[in-house]
């Protein structure tokens, strides 16, 4: 081997492992490959569908009511659903409708649900405390959330879904 060829396969190396490291630096920083299990988020998002999560959002902007996130739960499962409650509301759901504040929130993601009569204060809260978030699934019947799991810290939330990318049909940006 010569001087030349050593130095080309030493170039071609360093570029190899630079795009290693930063594809190695978006999966863990940046976005995540995940998929739904179960029928929670129905019909907005159904069982086995794949998703990309945009981790590093939440580090430059604040979560936002409709926001639909993806959360830690029980240390290694975590569980995705539509932020309902911010900081400092009050929320309570009458006759299959959500209020907050006291003014009726629409919903127009949802189909015909019957979603029990729920306050906050049923989970000792007047408001939602700093740095915590009221979370609903969209299939209010059948979705373990913040109804039955309590409020979400902000430091569970992995990040925010991004979009769909399976089943290729229903690729969509959210």
């Amino acid at each position: 081997m010569d001087w030349l060829t050593i130095k080309e396969f030493l170039k071609d190396a360093i570029k190899f492992f630079i795009i290693i490291f930063v594809l190695l630096f978006l999966m863990v920083y940046v976005v995540s490959i995940t998929q739904v299990v179960g029928d929670s988020m129905s019909p907005t998002l159904d069982n086995q569908e794949v998703l990309i999560l945009n981790k590093a959002k939440y580090r430059f902007t604040d979560v936002k009511r409709g926001d639909i996130i993806a959360f830690t739960y029980e240390d290694t499962k975590y569980l995705i659903k539509r932020v309902i409650g911010l900081p400092g509301d009050h929320i309570s759901i009458i006759d299959n409708k959500v209020y907050i504040n006291g003014r009726y929130y629409a919903e127009d993601y949802l189909k015909d649900v019957d979603t029990p009569d729920f306050d906050l204060q049923d989970l000792g809260y007047n408001e939602v405390p700093e740095g915590m978030y009221f979370v609903l699934g969209d299939n209010r019947d059948n979705s373990l959330d913040s109804r039955k799991i309590g409020l979400v810290s902000k430091e569970d939330i992995i990040g925010e879904i991004a979009l769909r990318m399976w089943p290729i049909t229903k690729i969509r940006l959210f």
